[in-house]
């Protein structure tokens, strides 16, 4: 299984991939397992949270444009409230 990719791009690069296009996730403050069965793209529009997985914990927060692999199973950790958009493919 490959690792979570994160990378922090700015308002161009938003624009220039379309993210924007994209569907609209919102979470409370809260914790929950997930396991992924098929790669997501995000950018983290606002808000924080703390992701666990067996190869130890990332934080992600506004600005990150992460990539979630397949297969994935993680624990995540919403510590201010989430707002991002998302890609599955």
């Amino acid at each position: 299984m490959d690792s979570i990719k994160i990378e922090k791009i700015d308002g161009h690069e938003v624009e220039r991939r379309k993210l924007k296009s994209w569907g609209i996730w919102e979470k409370e403050p809260s914790e929950f397992d997930w396991a992924y069965t098929n790669e997501e793209h995000c950018y983290i529009i606002e808000g924080s949270a703390e992701v666990e997985s067996d190869e130890g914990t990332v934080t992600i927060g506004q600005g990150d444009y992460v990539v979630f692999p397949v297969g994935l199973k993680c624990r995540w950790k919403v510590t201010q409230a989430i707002r991002k958009y998302y890609d599955f493919r």
